[in-house]
């Protein structure tokens, strides 16, 4: 990650002042923070890059206590992202680098490798450990 510069950070903090997430109108408010850096077109900076970490692990803290995956298989957590994130099987064919590789994982007729994994968790800011 390249240097951060501290007046950029101070400003997008000032302007999303995350702090620790304790309802669901906070946590909805956190997510639609994140998903608008994802949806910017273009690279992020480091700045908006440690706003994204900081905002996800506050996230990811809340979701744990109040939505725990328990033992979801890999195949659940992806169907689970993808519905909370309203995506169709065509928005992950950057990951997977094909449509029928898409399917043959959503089908369940191909597992999850490690490699689609790591993508996965970078693509929606998740540990790698739950696709796996």
């Amino acid at each position: 990650m390249a240097t951060l510069t501290e007046t950029v950070y101070g400003k997008l903090l000032s302007q999303t002042r995350p702090r620790v997430i304790k309802t669901e109108a906070e946590n909805e408010r956190a997510l639609a923070e994140v998903e608008a850096l994802d949806t910017l077109g273009r690279p992020l900076t480091s700045e908006e890059e440690a706003l994204a970490e900081l905002l996800t692990m506050l996230i990811v803290q809340f979701e744990d206590v109040h939505y725990p995956f328990g033992h979801a298989s890999p195949l659940d957590a992806l169907r689970d992202f993808m519905e909370v994130r309203n995506l169709r099987q065509r928005d992950l064919i950057p990951i997977f680098g094909a449509s029928s590789v898409v399917s043959n994982v959503l089908s369940g007729k191909r597992s999850i490798s490690k490699a689609h994994a790591r993508k996965l968790a970078e693509f929606f800011h998740v540990p790698v450990s739950l696709f796996i």
